[in-house]
């Protein structure tokens, strides 16, 4: 019995080594494997940490630098002046935004965070004169001090108003030659009350002029050709009052005269802002000015092309059939009498040829200029400007030859 029992132990154990044998062999590669995975997805995640780290470290350096560059002047070598204005109820963004735009700044997200963390908030509204040399404490410092309320020319200079020049490109040359801005002329040529204000102050000049209708701008034509000097601290308003003060001046000699010939101040500028672009000589522009007050003696169109020009607000070297037939009380080829006011700012020359005609009694009632050679050809009738537009065409050929 105790053989026995020996034998079936000694089985058994033997059977428990085989089953322990067996169980090594498979679970030995699971831990060897898994040992490998570990190891592994160490090695991963310290790469991909390193990678963070390093891309961390990269973005930080570059932002620590775009902040500093941003914090510097927009250009410490640019004393030019900007005219900033700052409009009410702007909050810091839209400030900042606004610096950035007129290039005073290199970045507005820069220039508010900085402002935020120097407790410079208490920016006001109004016409600033800036610079792209000033640094951020200098821009902050005048913004906090508050600017002017309207338009200020911080430097010295001077404006050539060219004779014939239309208010749109006044704007222009007032731009190009001063701190002002194209649209803060044309805003204030529009400014009601301002213009109220000057025909207040020049009644025999404006008074015509504030009771016409349709009118796109009320001082096209007041705005006198001349060089107007513009120093330190002259306002817009100040400029555009040198402006009509000079042509008031201009015709202070004129009134009682304009008065006989029962022609408004308006009509008489108008007509000659047409005659000031039809000729280029004092003899044609008087002979001009005698065709289309003939014309409107006789209750015919002034049919000038200058008008259509105007109605149609461009500045292109030809008209179409369409463009001659704009629909705009300016178009003087479908409108009778003198439309609604100037077409642009006519010299004194222009404005006595109206007052002075020549030739009145001849009876011409067109004419047409060679625009190759500058000569202009009268007729009295539709037959003889029929006759003068053959041999203007005749000489342009024979030009092109």
């Amino acid at each position: 019995m105790e053989g026995r029992v020996l034998n079936n132990n000694q089985d058994n154990q033997d059977q428990k080594d085989q089953n322990d044998s067996q169980d090594r062999g498979v679970n030995e590669p699971n831990r060897s494997e898994q040992k490998q995975r570990k190891s592994f997805s160490k090695h991963v995640i310290g790469g991909v940490v390193g990678i963070l780290v390093v891309l961390l470290i990269i973005v930080g350096v570059l932002g620590y630098r775009y902040f500093d560059n941003a914090t510097q002047p927009y250009d410490s070598s640019d004393n030019r002046v900007v005219q900033v204005d700052i409009p009410y109820g702007a909050n810091g963004k839209k400030i900042a935004d606004i610096l950035q735009r007129e290039k005073v700044i290199k970045s507005g997200f820069v220039f508010e965070y900085w402002t935020k963390a120097h407790n410079l908030s208490n920016f006001h509204a109004g016409y600033y004169q800036l610079k792209p040399s000033m640094s951020l404490a200098q821009i902050a410092k005048a913004l906090n001090k508050g600017g002017s309320s309207e338009p200020v020319q911080s430097s010295s200079g001077k404006v050539l108003i060219v004779e014939g020049s239309q208010i749109k490109t006044i704007a222009k040359t007032v731009q190009k030659q001063t701190d002002f801005t194209s649209a803060e002329f044309l805003a204030l040529m529009k400014d009601q009350t301002f213009i109220k204000s000057l025909a207040k102050k020049y009644p025999q000049l404006l008074n015509s002029a504030m009771s016409a209708k349709q009118v796109r701008y009320r001082l096209e034509g007041y705005l006198f050709p001349a060089t107007y000097v513009v120093g330190k601290k002259t306002t817009l308003k100040q400029l555009v009052t040198q402006m009509v003060s000079k042509t008031n001046d201009e015709l202070e000699p004129y009134y009682a005269q304009i008065k006989k010939s029962k022609m408004s101040v308006q009509e008489v500028m108008t007509l000659a802002s047409l005659v000031e672009r039809e000729g280029s000589t004092t003899k044609d522009r008087r002979l001009i000015a005698g065709v289309f007050l003939n014309r409107l003696d006789a209750k015919w169109r002034l049919d000038s092309d200058i008008s259509v020009f105007y109605a149609i607000n461009s500045n292109k070297s030809t008209l179409t059939n369409k463009d001659l037939q704009t629909d705009s009380p300016y178009n003087l080829r479908l409108n009778l009498g003198y439309g609604p006011g100037p077409f642009n700012s006519p010299s004194l020359t222009s404005i006595k040829a109206v007052l002075d005609p020549a030739q009145r009694s001849k009876g011409y009632m067109y004419f047409v200029a060679d625009l190759k050679t500058g000569d202009v050809y009268y007729a009295k009738d539709a037959a003889g400007h029929a006759a003068n537009i053959k041999k203007v065409s005749k000489h342009n050929e024979a030009a092109e030859k």
